[in-house]
């Protein structure tokens, strides 16, 4: 049991890990000479790298702003979601463990995958300049669903995990 509940919680800290790293870095599209993100738009120019924050007055700032509340509740959610795991695991007896924990993660889960959603529905018209348009989705997206498998995957194990002694 003592390997299955380490298994866990490096599971866990791997899906914060990855959390943070999708919603900071800034590789949500990608092309030639330029890199885009729920915060700013970077340009690659000949001597230096000019960016941008996305501002009120683009037309999809709605959009991008959901989608950066979503990607930062649901890394919250996620720490939020591992204090509990710890507490749980010594405060409550069999079978009323990890429930919280489960839900707190499923929640997670859910926040990830709407920001994730919400962009690869609507990144061509965050982007109206025609040269950012030619792109592809960067690692910093990719890792966004990866996380969303993850949080997923491990609130089903908390869930499983309830009932074992």
């Amino acid at each position: 049991m003592l390997v299955v509940l380490a298994f866990i919680i490096i599971f866990h800290i791997t899906s914060i890990a990855l959390l943070f790293i999708s919603t900071i870095d800034n590789a949500w599209w990608v092309g030639n000479n330029f890199y885009v993100d729920i915060w700013r738009t970077c340009v690659n120019t000949t001597s230096n790298v000019a960016c941008t924050e996305i501002s009120s007055n683009n037309e999809y700032f709605q959009a991008i702003q959901a989608i950066q509340a979503t990607m930062i509740l649901s890394t919250i959610l996620c720490c939020i979601g591992l204090l509990s795991f710890v507490l749980q695991l010594f405060r409550l007896k069999q079978g009323e463990r990890f429930v919280f924990t489960a839900i707190i993660q499923m929640l997670s889960c859910l926040c990830v995958m709407i920001a994730a959603a919400i962009y690869s529905a609507m990144h061509e018209q965050f982007h109206p300049d025609p040269d950012i348009k030619d792109g592809t989705f960067g690692y910093s997206f990719i890792l966004a669903w990866i996380a969303f498998a993850f949080t997923l995957i491990n609130s089903i194990m908390y869930l499983v995990l309830r009932k074992r002694k």
